[in-house]
């Protein structure tokens, strides 16, 4: 497989996870500010690390479901960000599914840049690695929402919750994509 190929397999299993989430929840998550979402991504994160480092789990899920669900609370966080939370659930599943769309490709776009220019450089790297990206970027982004969300050279929240996204789907082609062409 190419890399187009793979993130069209990753991001279908994502995508799958969150419909069905937002069939049998609605769009519950709409009530949740954006710091709320940052430490949702942060519990899964962190669970991934703790994985890794005990190199078992007592629940009996694995790493992938949480690489999963830091995708699919990033794009949430985005569009939190860009329609503010709500005190209620706002939105049917229609919408909810077409705002994930465009934030999902949103992510895409800023991937296939991203992978142009540092040449698939991603590939040669750890799944540890891009956890430990994750957990930097979590932190980064809890040190702009103390801020307000303000910035004076750096990136915003968005781009952070981006770069999360993507970094998952990149440990998601290694451990689902790559995984399945040793078999």
């Amino acid at each position: 497989m190419n890399t187009e190929e793979e993130l069209k397999e990753v991001t279908k299993l994502c995508r799958d996870v969150f419909a069905k989430k937002t069939y049998d929840y609605g769009a519950s998550w709409r009530i949740l500010r954006p710091c709320s979402v940052t430490d949702q991504i942060y519990i899964k994160a962190n669970r991934i690390r703790s994985l890794q480092v005990k190199g078992e789990s007592l629940v009996g899920e694995g790493i992938v479901p949480e690489f999963i669900g830091i995708v699919n609370y990033g794009i949430m966080g985005v569009i939190q960000l860009k329609k503010g939370y709500s005190d209620s659930v706002d939105m049917g599943a229609d919408e909810v599914m077409a705002l994930y769309d465009e934030q999902l490709q949103a992510a895409l776009t800023l991937l296939s840049a991203k992978n142009h220019d540092y040449d698939e450089a991603w590939r040669m790297m750890r799944v540890s690695s891009y956890e430990d990206l994750i957990l930097m970027k979590i932190q980064r982004t809890k040190q702009i929402e103390s801020h307000d969300g303000k910035t004076l050279i750096s990136e915003g929240i968005d781009a952070n919750y981006l770069d999360m996204v993507n970094y998952s789907l990149f440990a998601l082609i290694k451990l689902v994509c790559e995984k399945e062409g040793q078999d």
